[in-house]
């Protein structure tokens, strides 16, 4: 089993389960069930053994996160401002100098990817690294340094509301998997977790 002292630099993780639930029904998405369990505690079986500071960013239901967190972040504006609120407030709460960032549903991700992912971007430490499928990248998928808060706040200030873009700014590097990768699949809405 890998652990934290296998990654040549510790890490926070950050898991972002802050949005609306737009696409089921308003429910809060990591504590829908799937294969028995709410999606964030298939999330935290995966990177507990990676981290000593375990974040997520939630904005409802803090007491049922709390029991899968080292820490909690919330939005700092009402109304589910979106993944780049989370992003910064689960950035400027990390304990380490580096954060791995996953969405609560993508619950089939694993120790191995974690693994890669965190070494890969050990060796550019300065960089950001996004998991990029079938050629797309996936912004919120990544390892990044604590210091691109920077930008993510300056780019909200001037309105911008995209991580993809102020991430994809920062000349990140790419860790490619295939399109169908079955440990990336997002389960954002009703029918895919159903069916899965």
């Amino acid at each position: 089993m890998n652990t934290a002292s296998d990654i040549a630099s510790p890490a926070s993780v950050l898991l972002l389960a802050g949005g609306q639930g737009a696409r089921v029904g308003g429910q809060d998405k990591g504590l829908l069930p799937w294969q028995g369990l709410p999606m964030i505690e298939h999330l935290h079986r995966q990177v507990r053994q990676f981290t000593d500071d375990l974040i997520i960013s939630c904005n409802r239901n803090v007491d049922r996160y709390a029991v899968f967190a080292d820490q909690l972040v919330m939005d700092t504006e009402a109304g589910f401002p979106g993944p780049m609120a989370g992003l910064s407030a689960g950035l400027a709460k990390a304990r380490h100098e580096r954060v791995l960032v996953l969405p609560c549903d993508v619950p089939a991700v694993d120790a191995s990817l974690i693994q890669v992912m965190l070494s890969a971007q050990a060796m550019h430490a300065d960089k950001p690294l996004i998991v990029r499928q079938g050629g797309i990248w996936e912004p919120l998928i990544c390892v990044l340094p604590t210091s691109a808060i920077t930008a993510l706040v300056s780019a909200w200030a001037e309105g911008e509301r995209s991580p993809r873009r102020v991430l994809l700014a920062l000349e990140p590097q790419a860790l490619d998997c295939p399109a169908n990768d079955a440990r990336l699949r997002n389960l954002n809405t009703l029918e895919l977790m159903a069916s899965l």
